[in-house]
C-alpha cells in the first residue's frame, strides 16, 4: 500500500501512522503537519539493541540521532581515566544525539542500553537529503532542533550558576572554619 493514491485515499497504513503520531509528540519534529511527518518517517531507521549494547562511543563521529520507541537508553561520561557518570536516561518517546544531524563533531558521550531497546535512526545523510528535496521541511525539523538545543543551554548555564554558588557557599562556610580552628590557638 505503498502506493501515493491509495495512502491519498485510504490514508497511511497503521504502523506509519503509529510512527507519525511518535514523531508529533517529539520536540525535533513540532509543529510539522501530518504529511512532514510522514517524509520525515520514510528517512527513518528501524535499529534493535539488546540490553547493555553500546550504541555508541564518547569521541565517535556523530552519525544521526536516535528515538527511543522501545526500551531505554543511559547517556554516560566518562571521567578521568577508570570513572563513568550517568548523564541522562533516555525513555521511550524520547531521542538523543540530535546535535550530530547539525555538526560532525565527536560524540560528547556515549550511549548504552539498559535493555532491549527499538529504536529509530535519521541520519544526518537522511537529514542533508531531506534538504535538497524538501528544503523548507528541513529549515523547520533543523529550526526546532536549534531551539531545543538553546533551552538545554540555558539549563545547562543555569545548573552551572546554581554549582557555582554552592561552591562558593562551601569554599566560604571552610573558609570560616579554618578561622574559627586557627583562632582558638
Amino acid at each position: 500500500m505503498d502506493n501515493p493514491l491509495w495512502t491519498y485515499i485510504f490514508g497511511p497504513p497503521a504502523e506509519k501512522r503509529d510512527m507519525v503520531e511518535l514523531l508529533r509528540t517529539l520536540p525535533a519534529f513540532e509543529g510539522l503537519s501530518s504529511n512532514e511527518l510522514l517524509q520525515i518517517e520514510r528517512r527513518l531507521h528501524l535499529r534493535r539493541y539488546r540490553a547493555d549494547e553500546l550504541v555508541f562511543e564518547e569521541g565517535m563521529p556523530g552519525a544521526g540521532m536516535y528515538i527511543v520507541k522501545e526500551g531505554e537508553v543511559v547517556i554516560q561520561k566518562r571521567i578521568g581515566d577508570d570513572h563513568t557518570v550517568n548523564l541522562a536516561f533516555v525513555k521511550e518517546r524520547s531521542f538523543f544525539g540530535e546535535l550530530a544531524l547539525i555538526d560532525e563533531m565527536p560524540r560528547s558521550a556515549s550511549a548504552r542500553t539498559t535493555r532491549d531497546t527499538v529504536m529509530l535512526a535519521l541520519g544526518k545523510p537522511d537529514l542533508e537529503h531531506l534538504t535538497e528535496q524538501s528544503p523548507r521541511l528541513a529549515v523547520k525539523v533543523v529550526g526546532n532542533i536549534a531551539r531545543l538545543v538553546c533551552k538545554r543551554l540555558v539549563r545547562a548555564n543555569e545548573n552551572l550558576e546554581t554549582l557555582q554558588t554552592e561552591l562558593n557557599e562551601l569554599r566560604g562556610a571552610a573558609r570560616t572554619d579554618e578561622e574559627t580552628a586557627h583562632g582558638d590557638r
